[in-house]
């Protein structure tokens, strides 16, 4: 009851300002979470860099008021990455084991209706290292004259990775290099952009039979461990997958088996050691003679190495019968690999269809589907599938080709992104080596409709007309089969049709002729497409809108020590005034936290225009409570919409007194000044003892201003990822304003040839944050501190802010040490000669330590709490 009795005499009437309190929204991105640092030339500070699996988490900080809303879209990702359907409406973004296909630019657009949106990117890489993929293929040359048989093994190690990986080969545990061993080629194939190595071993020699292992690596990018593959080159035999094709006379230019024409049988296996593979033809169980009629060859240039091949020239019918290849090792224990192959006037070339009815495939989402082609010949060779769709190349399966031995695609859980063109085709080996025949199959993939808006809340004045539309955003079928419509859950009449040109509509609409507190409520549409059905929520009423208070700026605290009481300023707007009717009250209520008694009042206004800056001031709030307010507007329709918000006591921070009150930077807590969370980098505090011993040459001090090497001081480090323009900026606390003039006084050393600049700035925090320039110096000012005097006149409490800004190159290091602030005016004159601090080596003689010009007190530190 006590808070009670003080707030009923806490309330003084408020105030309008004009218009102009409205700010555009301002956007800056911050990182957070799991990343990791890759310092190559070409990540810059816009790049994040994080590892697969690991949790994005990026934060877009605004300012402007109306408070922005944020939204988050992405491009430059994979095709398959459904982000920018699916925009993220919130201040945070947070991607839990974030996939490669994540990587790309991130977009922060900040919007709150006033000038133009703030966009904001940052560039996210992610790094990764897939397991190495070993093949293995093997060369035997032709015998010409007297040069050797040369037997030529490539081991050819493929890998995924972000960034490019690094190959090394070893045979055994030693490392190969491309020049150690004339038997050893070691390459990098065209067109394979980094992500492939081929080990070429030439003319096998005894010592080349060993384990072979090609080891990838990112150099611990993010702590992503090497990874391996082993192979084993042995000479012990092996054989498997045997195909055959038949050919017909390419020469006469038939694609059919016919008396009196040439055809050619061939056959061939995978084997290590290639070149030791024989093999014998049969036909009808005997062995196949040679004769002018029936050739039998080797290594046809137009197939596989090591083919063996069976010509018939002038194919006559006693041609006909089952023709037999055996592959096999002589004196190895391998088993033999056969092929039977029947000619007959039977055997005719594939022809390859799609079954009536079955040319069109349609399937609701997350249902199986098979795709059927059916194929025709004698012998029946395989199916291949793939997809006819340039931009979705690969099958569901990852795969680009697909094969089938029964002509039937299968496909389980359909989802919307399989529709399309699908392309059947017969296969070249183990049938006809002729054109391949074809046919295509349409999928089509039903999923319910999407509409839009999902919510959408409409505000209008009694008596005026309302159109609610609800629209069919996408679905297959794409085309809205029935609309119904439900106000406050019951069903209403239907609308009238709504003329198209085309026969099916893509939204329905409800026209309410006047608003009114009986037509006020929830409106639905449900929109069925025959696959399922979505639903437009309408929320129509003439309620205000909330009132939205002055978030940007922290509104002054005024405290009363003697009563231990303290006052608010409570600013805000009025969210689109004009959208219904005017505005009569307002209604405050203040309540302590913990608390539940509040106290309730009617705050009358006239005509509130958009824009305009209304303001009321809560006194005799209890120290150090914390106070919850509530305001909501009232118009003749009754209550708008409510907004809160919690009111903080803060401790207010004394005054500087009349003596000096110096701050050297020299504690951790660097007297109570924080980085400013909207600039682009920090400023660094370090000493001669705890910089870096690789720093950039000529630029920046080699110590602080007392020229001690334990002694500290603050600077921007201006080298890579930093770009010019860029700005850092050191924000004090806040101080009370006691007098009317006030004196900043700093050392600063501003040494380099791409020096930018310094500035001072004093914010103001009487109605709102308000940032002005004080002073400012830019270009080289030689190795030296010097020390600047700023007056200022505050017209309430304050902050300084140094601001550094980077010039165009990394030499232009700027620092600041022992800031000073004091009452009253700066001196007239500028600081004593001896006061310029010549920093050693820069050919000028060294001046008095500055510790031994008098006394100072550092105040700031008293400052805190």
């Amino acid at each position: 009851m006590e808070v009670t009795c003080l707030l009923l005499l806490a309330l003084i009437p408020f105030h309008c300002r004009g218009q102009g309190v409205y700010a555009p929204a301002q956007a800056q991105i911050v990182h957070a979470g799991q990343a990791c640092v890759v310092k190559e030339d070409n990540i810059s500070e816009r790049v994040y860099t994080i590892r697969e699996g690991d949790t994005l988490v990026l934060q877009c900080l605004v300012t402007g008021h109306p408070r922005p809303q944020v939204r988050w879209t992405k491009t430059a990702g994979s095709a398959s990455d459904k982000f920018q359907e699916t925009s993220v409406f919130n201040e945070t973004l947070r991607i839990e084991r974030i996939a490669r296909t994540q990587g790309g630019r991130y977009y922060c657009k900040a919007e709150n209706g006033v000038g133009v949106p703030a966009i904001k990117s940052i560039r996210v890489d992610v790094q990764y290292l897939d397991e190495p993929v070993l093949t293995v293929h093997q060369t035997v040359s032709d015998v010409r004259g007297n040069f050797y048989q040369e037997k030529t093994v490539f081991l050819r190690c493929t890998v995924n990775s972000n960034p490019p990986a690094r190959f090394i080969w070893k045979r055994g545990s030693d490392t190969l290099s491309h020049s150690q061993d004339n038997g050893v080629d070691i390459y990098e194939p065209l067109y394979t952009q980094g992500e492939t190595k081929v080990l070429k071993l030439k003319n096998l020699r005894p010592q080349d039979y060993a384990s072979y292992t090609c080891q990838v690596s990112v150099r611990n990018v993010c702590g992503i461990p090497d990874k391996a593959i082993t192979f084993r080159l042995t000479n012990t035999t092996a054989m498997k997958n045997a195909t055959f094709q038949i050919t017909p006379d390419v020469i006469k230019e038939s694609e059919n088996i016919q008396l009196g024409q040439d055809l050619k049988l061939s056959c061939h296996v995978d084997a290590v050691p290639q070149e030791k593979v024989t093999y014998q033809w049969f036909k009808n169980g005997k062995p196949a003679r040679m004769s002018k009629r029936l050739l039998v060859t080797r290594n046809d240039p137009e197939l596989p190495a090591v083919t063996s091949s069976l010509e018939l020239i002038d194919l006559h019918f006693s041609d006909y019968g089952t023709y037999l290849c055996v592959a096999s090792f002589p004196g190895a224990p391998v088993p033999d690999l056969s092929i039977e192959v029947n000619i007959s006037s039977e055997t005719v070339p594939p022809t390859i269809s799609v079954p009536k009815g079955r040319a069109v495939v349609t399937v609701r989402e997350g249902s199986p589907a098979e795709l059927q082609c059916e194929v025709r010949g004698k012998p029946r060779p395989p199916v291949l599938w793939s997809r006819v769709d340039k931009e979705a190349a690969l099958l569901p399966s990852g795969l680009p080709l697909e094969e089938t031995p029964d002509g039937k695609l299968r496909l389980e859980h359909v989802s919307r992104d399989m529709s399309g063109t699908y392309r059947c085709q017969t296969a070249r080996y183990n049938g006809f080596n002729v054109r391949p025949r074809e046919a295509q199959v349409q999928l089509n993939v039903q999923f319910p409709p999407e509409v839009e808006p999902s919510s959408q809340d409409v505000r209008q004045a009694l008596g005026r007309p309302v159109l609610l539309r609800c629209s069919l955003l996408r679905g297959s079928p794409q085309r809205v089969a029935s609309a119904v419509w439900r106000f406050k859950g019951q069903l209403l009449p239907p609308p009238p049709a709504v003329p198209v040109a085309a026969e099916a509509p893509d939204h329905s609409e409800l026209r309410l002729d006047a608003v009114t507190r009986d037509s006020s409520g929830s409106y639905e549409c449900s929109i069925s497409n025959d696959v399922g059905s979505a639903t437009c929520l309408f929320q129509v009423s003439a309620k205000a809108y909330s009132p939205e208070f002055y978030f940007d700026t922290p509104n002054p605290t005024r405290s009363h020590k003697l009563s231990k009481n303290y006052s608010y300023v409570l600013q805000w707007t009025q969210r689109e005034p004009d959208a219904v009717d005017p505005l009569l009250n307002y209604r405050l209520s203040v309540r302590q936290l913990n608390q539940h008694n509040a106290m309730v009042k009617a705050i009358p206004v006239r005509r509130v225009e958009k824009g305009q800056l209304l303001e009321y001031i809560l006194t005799d709030l209890r120290v150090p409570h914390s106070y919850e307010v509530r305001l909501t507007p009232y118009t003749t329709f009754g209550a708008g919409d409510m907004a809160s918000r919690i009111i903080h006591y803060t401790e207010p921070i004394n005054s500087p007194n009349l003596s000096d009150n110096t701050c050297h930077f020299e504690d951790e807590k660097i007297c109570g000044y924080t980085q400013d969370l909207t600039d682009n980098f920090d400023w660094t505090r370090q000493n001669a003892l705890t910089q870096n011993p690789k720093r950039s040459p000529n630029t920046g001090p080699p110590t602080d201003i007392s020229g001690t090497p334990e002694g500290y001081y603050m600077f921007i480090e201006t080298s890579r990822p930093r770009e010019l323009g860029d700005r850092a900026r050191l924000v004090s606390p806040l101080y009370n304003a006691s007098a009317k003039f006030y004196c900043v006084s700093f050392f600063y050393h501003m040494y380099g040839k791409h020096i930018g600049s310094l500035n001072l700035l004093v914010r103001s925090r009487n109605k709102g944050a308000l940032d002005t320039h004080a002073w400012s110096l830019s270009g080289n000012k030689g190795n030296v501190w010097q020390q600047a005097h700023v007056p200022i006149n505050p017209s309430g409490p304050f902050q300084i802010i140094f601001e550094g800004v980077r010039g165009s190159g990394y030499l232009g290091d700027i620092a600041i040490d022992d800031v000073t602030l004091k009452k009253g005016e700066c001196p007239r004159k500028q600081m004593d000669p001896n006061k310029v601090v010549v920093m050693p080596g820069s050919g000028a003689p060294r001046q008095p330590h500055p510790q031994l010009w008098g006394p100072m007190v550092i105040f700031l530190l008293a400052l805190q709490r």
